[in-house]
C-alpha cells in the first residue's frame, strides 16, 4: 500500500499550527475560554480586530484568523491596520507581518501622530483619545458592533496596581465595555487571559518581529518585550516582578482575582455612575439587621457559653483603674 506523502506546510501555515501544538494550552485555551467565561462573542457580531502592530495584536489576528476556522458561532470579522502616521519603517514591518500570516487586513491612514505631537501638553494621552476614537469610528463603518483589542492578562494586573498607586482608586480593565460615544459599539479583550511571557514565547518560536510603541518620541521597531523603558507600566512590571520574588509568588494572581472578590461590605467607598457612595450610607441599617440576626439566632449567647467553656475565669487586675480613675473627672 503506498504511502501517504505528509504536505509540507507553508509558513503561514506552520505558525498557526503551533496554536494547536506548543501553544495550544498557554494560548489559544486560555483565548477561548475569556471568550467563554466573559460572554465576548455572540451570534450575529461582525467585530473588527484592531491590529497595532505589536506582538499582542498580531497574535489575536491568528486568533480570530484560526477560530473561524472552527467555531460553529455565526460572526464575521474583519482585520484593521489603523496607521496613526507610522515611519516607513514600522510601516514595513507591519507589512511583512500580515504577509506572514497572511492575515487579510485593510490598512487605513489617518494623521493621528501629526496632531498629538503637535501638542505640548499630554501628547500621549491626546494620541491614546484620538486612537480610540478612529477606531470606532472606521470599525462602525465597516458595520461592526464590536472591537477585539490586545490587552492580556499582564496588562490587566498592572492597570489595577496602576489606579491603586497612582490615582487612589481601584479599578481595572475589564474583558469587556460598552462604548460611552457610540451607539451598539463594545470593546472586548479576547486575550484576557493570556500572559505576556507565553506570547513573546510564540513570537519567538515563529521566529517573529514586532513594532513597540511606534510613535514619533520613540521610533522603535524592533521586538516588543516590556515597553517603554521608564513608562509608568514598565516601572509597574518591575514592581510586581519584585514582589514576586520577595513578598509572594501569588502576587499576580492575587491582584488580578482581587477584581473579581470585591467584599462589597468591607470597603469604605466607590462610584457608581459618577456618583460618590460611602459605607455609612447604609451603616445604621445595616447594624439593626446584623443585631436582629444575633436576637433570633440566639448568637450573643452562644458565644458567651463557647467562650465560658473553653477559657478559665477572668482574671481582673484593677490596681490601676482604682489609681487613676480620678484624673477621668478632672476638669
Amino acid at each position: 500500500m503506498p504511502s501517504k506523502k505528509k504536505r509540507i506546510l507553508n509558513r503561514a501555515e506552520a505558525i498557526e499550527r503551533s496554536l494547536d501544538t506548543e501553544f495550544r494550552y498557554p494560548i489559544w485555551r486560555r483565548f477561548i475560554a475569556a471568550l467563554g467565561n466573559y460572554d465576548l462573542i455572540l451570534p450575529g457580531d461582525k467585530i473588527c480586530v484592531c491590529i497595532s502592530g505589536g506582538k499582542d495584536s498580531m497574535l489575536l489576528a491568528l486568533l480570530f484568523k484560526h477560530l473561524k476556522k472552527f467555531t460553529s458561532v455565526p460572526f464575521e470579522v474583519e482585520f484593521l491596520v489603523m496607521n496613526p502616521g507610522y515611519n516607513e519603517k514600522n510601516l514595513e514591518l507591519i507589512k511583512d507581518d500580515l504577509e506572514a500570516l497572511e492575515i487579510p487586513a485593510h490598512i487605513i491612514q489617518t494623521d493621528i501622530f501629526d496632531i498629538a505631537n503637535r501638542t505640548i501638553q499630554s501628547p500621549c494621552y491626546l494620541c491614546a483619545r484620538m486612537r480610540r476614537g478612529a477606531l470606532y469610528r472606521i470599525a462602525k463603518g465597516m458595520g461592526c458592533n464590536k472591537i477585539a483589542l490586545g490587552h492580556h492578562y499582564d496588562d490587566v494586573i498592572e492597570t489595577t496596581l496602576m489606579n491603586m498607586l497612582n490615582s487612589g482608586s481601584f479599578q481595572t480593565m475589564l474583558p469587556k465595555l460598552h462604548s460611552d460615544h457610540y451607539q451598539g459599539m463594545e470593546i472586548i479583550r479576547p486575550l484576557y487571559l493570556v500572559r505576556e511571557k507565553d506570547i513573546i514565547e510564540w513570537a519567538k518560536f515563529n521566529d517573529l518581529a514586532f513594532i513597540r510603541c511606534a510613535c514619533h518620541f520613540t521610533e522603535e521597531y524592533k521586538n516588543s518585550t516590556d515597553g517603554v523603558t521608564g513608562s509608568q507600566r514598565a516601572k509597574t512590571k518591575r514592581l510586581i516582578q519584585e514582589l514576586m520574588k520577595d513578598y509572594s509568588p501569588m502576587v499576580e494572581k492575587n491582584i488580578f482575582k482581587a477584581a473579581e472578590n470585591v467584599v462589597a461590605d468591607k470597603i469604605l467607598g466607590w462610584k457608581k455612575d459618577g456618583v460618590d457612595h460611602s459605607y455609612l450610607e447604609h451603616y445604621e441599617e445595616d447594624g439593626k439587621k446584623i443585631n436582629e440576626r444575633i436576637q433570633e439566632n440566639e448568637l450573643e449567647v452562644k458565644a458567651v457559653e463557647k467562650a465560658e467553656a473553653e477559657h478559665r475565669k477572668l482574671n481582673i487586675d484593677d490596681t490601676f483603674f482604682d489609681k487613676f480613675k480620678d484624673t477621668l473627672f478632672k476638669k
